[in-house]
């Protein structure tokens, strides 16, 4: 029998967080799992969906300037100090439903049971569900924390949609943002308000799955720098008619291309150094090429992740020289556009230490792990706010519709941020 949820009355935490994620689903389904685009009606429908569930619970909830959805217990709306508690609304197109998600409904439920116990943190907290933290919209990642930190530049606000190639600008004044102080690079949200930053989020990875945890405590968080679009140019021709010693084949040389990055990658793992790399799109013309044809271009992507500055540096180099020789060796040419960058986060020593230790008190075993994936806390840990960030395990991967979040990894993942939000001193702050 299906059990139904009876917002007149205090749920049992399972059956709220299933009913809050279901609910969240079924505004933005597609053929298969959820999209919910970066500044669109379907993630304001979905913010606008957790502000009446937040006001229903008797707590505060608002649209900051940069309409990101801003909940907390009412004795702390008008903090001027604050932890900050949260993660962002979007998705990539056809992905999971918990990536991102999952870190806004763990804030609001900490909220949520603090308000009906009548707890009172130990600092004022607040939580942000944030828009627009996936590249897979316009190219730049982490759009709505880099506006809030001042940190959007121009180029990135003149992106193209992926679907209607209207700019990133357009598309953040329709949802309502006065986009004038982003320009100008205007933090939206002063830092020396932030105590800190804490976000959760689904383990995109297969470790805690390995290791059969629930959650882990992150080390800290891969930067990079990233290509949506390199294009090789070569020459056309028939492809039985035309000698290896006259081909300008581009499919071969990006192939090339693509061995002595990996090449590359090897030596620096062999050497205890951390990188992946990845080209998630490789494409000829489907219109005009053929299999009986020597394409004339190849358009591919590259992303380029570390948690080392000099490594990133090194793979930047590298992918320099390669393309100069793969040029001159089989005459073609490279067209890139311009590098999307993020530096690596480390999370902040002290935040770190009082996660493990909320997890010890919350009943689990700690575990301390570094992301690959990129997340809007790297953006506030690198303007200088305390972050820490806690991993709940997850089969399957994300940016996928199989994403598999048990609902009792997730509870377990929120009652680690809340043991810690309850427990934390305000004195270690000074520190």
């Amino acid at each position: 029998m299906t059990r139904v949820l009876d917002w007149s009355v205090r749920a049992d935490e399972p059956l709220l967080a299933e009913k809050l994620f279901a609910d969240i689903a079924a505004i933005g389904p597609d053929k298969v799992g959820v999209s919910r685009p970066a500044f669109s009606d379907i993630e304001t429908a979905s913010l606008n969906y957790l502000k009446w569930v937040a006001e229903l619970h008797g707590l505060t909830a608002a649209f900051d300037e940069g309409q990101n959805l801003v909940m907390s217990l009412p004795q702390d709306e008008n903090a001027d100090r604050f932890v900050l508690v949260g993660s962002h609304m979007d998705s990539v197109p056809m992905g999971g439903n918990f990536d991102g998600l999952a870190g806004v409904i763990a804030g609001l439920m900490c909220l949520m049971r603090a308000h009906s116990s009548g707890a009172r943190f130990a600092l004022p907290v607040k939580v942000i569900a944030m828009r627009g933290e996936e590249s897979a919209w316009f190219g730049p990642c982490y759009i709505g924390s880099k506006a809030l930190m001042g940190m959007l530049d121009k180029s990135e606000l003149a992106a193209a949609h992926k679907g209607d190639q209207r700019s990133l600008d357009d598309h953040m004044k329709r949802v309502g943002i006065d986009t004038a102080p982003v320009r100008a690079g205007r933090a939206l949200l002063p830092v020396k308000q932030l105590l800190e930053y804490i976000e959760l989020h689904i383990e995109q990875g297969p470790l805690l799955v390995g290791k059969d945890l629930p959650a882990a405590v992150v080390s800290g968080i891969r930067g990079n720098f990233r290509h949506k679009q390199i294009r090789c140019v070569g020459e056309t021709g028939h492809s039985g008619a035309v000698p290896r010693a006259f081909r300008h084949d581009p499919v071969l040389a990006v192939a090339d291309l693509f061995m002595r990055l990996d090449d590359g990658w090897q030596a620096i793992t062999r050497n205890g150094g951390d990188l992946v790399v990845t080209s998630g799109m490789v494409h000829t013309d489907v219109d005009k090429d053929a299999i009986s044809r020597i394409a004339d271009h190849v358009d591919f992507s590259l992303d380029v992740r570390s948690l080392s500055p000099d490594t990133l540096d090194d793979m930047r180099a590298l992918l320099t020289r390669e393309l100069s020789k793969i040029e001159a060796e089989r005459g073609v040419r490279f067209e890139l556009d311009s590098a999307n960058q993020t530096a690596p986060a480390q999370m902040h020593t002290r935040v770190v230490t009082g996660l493990q230790a909320a997890m010890k008190r919350a009943g689990f075993s700690p575990l301390i792990m570094p992301s690959g994936g990129g997340h809007d806390a790297a953006v506030f840990a690198n303007a200088g706010v305390p972050t820490g960030m806690v991993f709940i395990r997850n089969g399957n991967g994300s940016h996928n519709p199989d994403e598999a979040m048990d609902i009792d990894d997730f509870l377990a993942g929120m009652s680690i941020i809340y043991t810690y939000l309850m427990e934390e001193p305000a004195s270690q702050l000074s520190t």
